[in-house]
């Protein structure tokens, strides 16, 4: 394959992930109220992780990376506990728990399979619901034009949002491929263009940007270990650990290639080595990307070159802060309209989990109904449990944990130790039969 191809089809990889590179750090930062200059920062930063992230999972070697034509970007799940956790902690406690949950993902990588049980689709879905759930009021706030604007709620704002939520949704109507695959990415950057006519585009921030800048190591500051946040954020990586898992043997499937343990385990680690370089330049958590799976597929190409150029090419892009100040312009309800549609597919992505589900097990609507009621009940009502113990508030403190708590321990006593039970119960018949 010639070298222009190469770059070609490296390139496409890129475009395919772009949209949900960004809109990460955009939401995140936005939520957190960061400074033009600091969201540019993020944004800039998150892009050289996503390379540096996708380039240790390609390079196979005997301790890390699955060295499977795989592209790795900050993990959209990450986007609600974040905002939870800067929102309660303050941004330092955000890259604290990122960092402590790098660290143990390393150390689980080689047990990770053992415990992929404790994690089936109704505890993964449950969970992912939940997230989506609490996202919602976040793209509510920004489609009203930001939380705290003097405009709140003013009706061009309303407009502005609804018209770029429906011209992403005419993009999924009546494109396919490519199209449809950057349609968020064309409703931002349509949805700015209207906003620049309606004079709600601040283009400060791109002229004050530099062209060139080199990572900082504890941008936001020395990073804070806090035990809710912590938690929170090692559900996170285990929801995305177990979602890799899934890319992982598509990818060895399209490759023609049979996945050992000791490939699962490389992977893993490399992806938590990503997640810890992501807390320790202040960018974010990072998984594998299954849209781009699909573009191996599309493409029959199942070269790792490919990947190697894509990785590169977001490295470069990550030291260039001008070309990231570009995405920070976006208007709040311009966000907001986007997000709609992406909040709402990160529930639609739990309900799909959840359809693997055996829906005629009481057990299993149980686990459902009392895991989303608890994440919904303590994001709504945070101060019911006001007056706990600190040590029980690490569960209480987050409707993300809450609720994940729930579906992991509802899970162990209704599935779990009910197997052991049917088959202890087996053994001790057989038993008796033959005694």
């Amino acid at each position: 394959m010639n070298k222009g191809k190469v770059f070609s089809l490296g390139f496409q990889h890129v475009l395919a992930m772009y949209g949900g590179a960004i809109i990460v750090p955009l939401i995140v930062g936005g939520a957190l109220g960061l400074t033009s200059e600091q969201l540019t920062y993020l944004v800039a930063i998150d892009l050289l992780m996503c390379g540096v992230a996708t380039l240790l999972q390609v390079a196979k070697n005997r301790f890390f990376g699955i060295g499977l034509p795989v592209v790795l970007g900050c993990t959209f799940t990450a986007v609600g506990p974040m905002i939870a956790i800067g929102s309660s902690y303050g941004v330092s406690a955000i890259y604290g728990a990122i960092i402590a949950s790098g660290v143990i993902v390393v150390l689980i990588a080689k047990y990770f399979g053992k415990l992929v049980k404790f994690f089936p689709p109704v505890v993964t879905g449950s969970v992912v619901t939940v997230i989506g759930i609490t996202l919602i009021p976040v793209a509510m706030n920004d489609m009203a034009g930001g939380q705290g604007s003097k405009d709140f709620g003013n009706l061009s704002n309303i407009a502005l949002a609804f018209g770029v939520l429906a011209f992403i949704l005419l993009l999924y109507r009546f494109f396919n491929g490519f199209i449809r695959s950057v349609a968020i990415l064309l409703g931002l950057v349509a949805g700015t263009i209207v906003a620049g006519f309606m004079g709600k585009v601040d283009l400060s921030a791109v002229s004050e940007a530099s062209w060139f800048h080199m990572p900082e190591m504890f941008y936001f500051g020395v990073p804070t270990f806090n035990a809710t946040a912590i938690l929170t954020m090692l559900l996170v990586s285990i929801v995305s650990l177990v979602e890799s898992t899934g890319v992982y043997f598509a990818l060895g499937d399209i490759c023609e290639r049979k996945l050992t343990e000791k490939d699962l385990q490389n992977g893993y680690r490399a992806e938590g080595l990503a997640i810890i370089l992501g807390g320790l330049f202040n960018a974010f958590p990072y998984t594998t990307y299954s849209q781009n799976v699909g573009l191996v597929q599309l493409s029959g190409i199942r070269t790792r070159n490919v990947i190697v150029v894509a990785g590169s090419l977001l490295v470069l892009l990550g030291f260039a802060p001008k070309l990231a100040a570009i995405t920070t312009i976006i208007p709040s309800p311009v966000l907001g309209g986007a997000m709609v549609a992406m909040f709402g597919m990160v529930v639609a992505s739990g309900i799909k989990m959840l359809s693997k589900v055996d829906f005629t097990s009481q057990e299993n609507l149980l686990i459902i109904a009392c895991s989303v009621g608890m994440g919904l009940g303590v994001t709504v009502v945070p101060e019911a449990f006001a007056q706990f113990p600190p040590t029980l508030q690490i569960l209480t403190g987050s409707g993300i944990v809450a609720g994940s708590m729930t579906a992991i321990v509802l899970n162990m006593v209704f599935n779990v130790l009910k197997k052991k039970e049917a088959v202890t119960n087996v053994t001790k018949l057989a038993d008796h039969k033959v005694s």
